[in-house]
């Protein structure tokens, strides 16, 4: 055989396995299509709040500003850190008088995505949810009336409120405050590489990040885990299959049913969305688990019942990294300085 002969051998058996390679990449990109969406390429539109510039830079100062808690030690970036993830990486929150709270904090990124707020769902949108750290006794301990007193005691936060909400007699509102919030919370998304691949760059997941894919929709994973934001639209019981110890589920915390009071609704819980994961531990609503190999491995066995070998674990961990996307650039805002008319901080606690 020829050395020209053998050289076009070999080319035409490169070309027939690179057809092959995107044949099957094609393939497995049309699976991913039923179930998930990539990041849209603009801000998405909130119900009952357009979206502005102006309401966006608003949102953004009480959302790093310390005094919208009764102590003015915690803002909402305190358990929503935005340079570690949109989240605190503990396993619970520190809040008010230095107390725990009783959960995980979600991180906040991408979580315009989420069908409702809180591993319990109990929260409609995240206006809702702005509403509740604020007036939670373990975490910034406020009240309306005095968050509002120390808005309106500041001139340049009654001015940006009028731009933000033109045509108000009264702008300055507990309602307006968490509109604010929503709005620049709406920005906090995040593409990712997956996002690159779903359309259409075969290059951007390697063949390790394609292979774990593939098990995460034939294990069942996708199941719960669809959507833009791979979880975060659903309600389902933690351990459907076999339930974990006592550690990773606290038998005091019956999820959803505390909202609901409906016993079906025992342990149940939001589907956690999976974006960012990789930089987001600990993991489920108890921060039990610091590894995600090892919360993969929970989630198999518990949830679907499902007997992943540890190089499997390995590749849907490696698929999850594919999930870690850019934060937006953050520029740490001036915010409105004190009058002698702002109410003091207290480190009081609440009984």
């Amino acid at each position: 055989m020829t050395d020209t002969l053998r050289g076009g051998i070999l080319a035409i058996a490169a070309l027939s396995a690179g057809a092959a390679a995107a044949a099957e990449t094609d393939d497995l990109r049309e699976a991913a299509g039923d179930y998930f969406v990539p990041v849209p390429s603009t801000v998405p539109a909130v119900a009952d709040n357009p979206i502005t510039p102006e309401k966006i830079a608003l949102g953004k100062a009480l959302f790093f500003d310390p005094r919208m808690s009764i102590s003015g030690v915690f803002s909402c970036n305190s358990c929503h850190n935005l340079a570690t993830g949109g989240d605190d990486n503990l396993p619970t929150s520190i809040g008010h008088g230095w107390q725990r709270g009783p959960r995980n904090a979600p991180t906040v990124l991408n979580s315009i995505f989420n069908s409702a707020q809180f591993w319990d769902g109990r929260a409609a949108d995240l206006a809702e949810q702005a509403k509740g750290p604020v007036q939670a006794g373990v975490e910034m301990a406020n009240t309306p009336e005095n968050l509002i007193a120390t808005l309106k005691s500041m001139p340049q936060y009654v001015e940006w409120f009028q731009g933000s909400f033109p045509g108000r007699d009264d702008p300055v509102t507990f309602d307006n405050f968490a509109k604010a919030i929503e709005a620049y919370e709406a920005t906090l998304i995040t593409p990712a590489p997956f996002d690159a691949w779903l359309n259409g760059d075969d290059a951007a997941l390697s063949d390790r990040q394609k292979e774990g894919l593939a098990i995460f929709m034939d294990a069942g994973c996708a199941t719960c885990h669809g959507g833009v934001n791979l979880g975060g639209n659903g309600y389902y019981p933690f351990g459907l299959v076999e339930k974990p110890g006592a550690d990773v589920l606290p038998e005091t915390d019956t999820g959803r049913f505390q909202v609901t009071e409906t016993a079906g609704d025992e342990y149940v819980f939001r589907a956690a969305p999976l974006r960012n994961i990789a930089v987001t531990a600990p993991y489920f609503h108890s921060g039990a688990v610091w590894d995600l190999n090892t919360a993969v491995g929970i989630m198999a066995t518990s949830q679907l019942g499902a007997d992943l070998n540890e190089d499997e674990i390995a590749a849907v961990t490696a698929f999850l990294q594919s999930l870690t996307g850019e934060v937006p650039e953050v520029v740490y805002p001036l915010l409105p300085p004190e009058t002698a008319e702002t109410p003091v901080p207290t480190g009081a606690v609440r009984p």
